[in-house]
């Protein structure tokens, strides 16, 4: 469920009208809805209430300094995985015993400054990686809680650009060497391994993945307590999926996945851990982008008319060209993703008395035939000015923007009620080209070289 919906024909978030922003701030931006996010959140942390656990939102769904202290003040811990996440978490008010630090590749520089910031735990993801820890910590005098990294080789049946559980990734300690690690780890000054870690994947719609890693992460916390490790906590990762197609892509409640949870780990006496991302924040936010023009097939006339000749590829295609771009929303060109499309305003006051459908492309205007928002995609007739809102894209969208074609970085907008507030304003190019340095010898005033004959 999310907090987008139609008034009067037009798109609004919460109780703010889209259209009022999008004359304010200018097209292309996102806009959040607090409301949503809250709600996701308070869905996820009452299912497993009995269990009290630490639900660390996964910052590389939504960085936004604004989206993280709206959940910060809900209790929500951080899952982090670069130093600059973990600035982000301190600045938006989260405790360093709430935040968990993950990743395949910190560096003993960021090792440092966690272990500075007296974080919970560092999930490990190697042999290696704990050595250097323990080098770090012990240079300190400081102790780091870790939680080894454990792949559990399961297929989290999921795209393969986000599968994580299984052997052939590089993430994280193959199950079959997990004892020898930690045995390792208890010999080590500075290291005090009293966690176990698991994430197997993102965008998960199935249970039955999870039931097995957990099984399995069960089985591991036994032998480790037999072996005199004492664990003390499970981080059972992120993952859950979220509905990209709305109500014909349902995936498992949040209920569902905390009766699986108990099942498997519910009587062992732990802390249990997440690290959701995608569920909380992606059907909080959308991608509001303006119609620049409409190209349709030669010959044909507008895309009203011409909308049945859409079903035979010999006659061509029409296209939506909009003023959001891949370097905006990457995700469907990255992992062939599909995200719905809204019209801003619905067709009955947009147009009024045309009902046909033509099929699109929605395609931004970088010069790569992968930009796309969507493809083959039937929507009302659309026209030059038109406003799409393209859904579910608060997590993994701005956070994984750029500046490709020396485009600016758009603006993100935060909605509350009847309130809303720019949270990222629109880069300007004076940003974006200052970011760049001259060379001292092509200053203006360093000589120009002459050419030998």
């Amino acid at each position: 469920m999310h907090h987008f919906t139609y008034r009067d024909s037009v798109l609004h978030a919460e109780d703010v009208a889209i259209p009022m922003i999008a004359d304010a701030v200018g097209t292309p931006f996102y806009c959040y809805s607090t409301a949503t996010l809250e709600r996701h959140y308070r869905v996820f942390a009452e299912a497993f209430a009995d269990l009290s656990p630490l639900i660390c939102f996964a910052i590389k769904a939504n960085s936004n300094q604004a989206v993280l202290a709206t959940l910060a003040r809900l209790g929500a811990g951080m899952d982090v995985v670069s130093e600059g996440e973990l600035r982000r978490a301190l600045a938006a008010g989260v405790p360093g015993d709430r935040i968990i630090f993950a990743g395949v590749g910190k560096t003993r520089d960021e090792m440092a400054f966690a272990l500075d910031a007296r974080i919970k735990c560092f999930n490990v993801e190697s042999a290696a990686e704990l050595e250097a820890l323990a080098d770090v910590a012990q240079a300190k005098g400081q102790t780091a809680h870790v939680a080894i990294r454990v792949n559990p080789d399961v297929d989290p049946r999921t795209h393969a650009k986000i599968s994580t559980g299984q052997a052939e990734t590089k993430f994280g300690v193959p199950f079959a060497e997990a004892l020898g690690v930690y045995a390792r780890a208890r010999t080590l000054d500075g290291i005090v391994a009293d966690g176990v870690h698991m994430h197997i994947g993102s965008q998960i719609t199935d249970l039955a993945p999870f039931e097995r890693a957990f099984q399995r992460m069960a089985e591991l916390v036994d032998l480790l307590r037999t072996e005199g490790t004492d664990i003390r906590h499970v981080d059972l990762g992120g993952g859950l999926g979220v509905p990209y197609r709305g109500a014909n892509d349902i995936p498992p409640h949040p209920d569902e996945y905390a009766r699986v949870v108990r099942e498997t780990l519910g009587d062992r006496n732990l802390e249990i851990a997440f690290e959701p991302g995608r569920m909380i924040a992606a059907n909080a936010g959308i991608l509001v982008t303006r119609v620049v023009r409409v190209k349709s097939p030669a010959g044909t006339g507008d895309a009203r008319e011409s909308a049945a000749a859409n079903d035979n590829p010999t006659t061509g295609k029409h296209f939506a060209i909009v003023d959001a771009a891949m370097n905006d929303l990457i995700r469907p060109t990255l992992y062939e993703a599909h995200h719905d499309i809204w019209p801003v305003t619905k067709p009955g006051t947009q147009s009024a008395g045309h009902t046909a459908e033509p099929t699109y492309d929605v395609v931004g205007p970088v010069c790569e035939t992968g930009d796309y928002l969507a493809l083959g995609r039937r929507l009302p007739e659309v026209k030059e000015g038109d406003a799409l809102a393209v859904m579910t894209t608060g997590a993994y969208g701005a956070v994984q923007s750029g500046t490709y074609n020396t485009r600016l970085l758009v603006p993100e907008v935060l909605v509350s009620g009847s309130a809303y507030a720019v949270v990222r304003p629109r880069q300007s190019y004076d940003d974006l080209i200052g970011l760049d340095r001259m060379a001292p010898w092509l200053s203006s005033e360093a000589p120009v070289a002459s050419m030998s004959p």
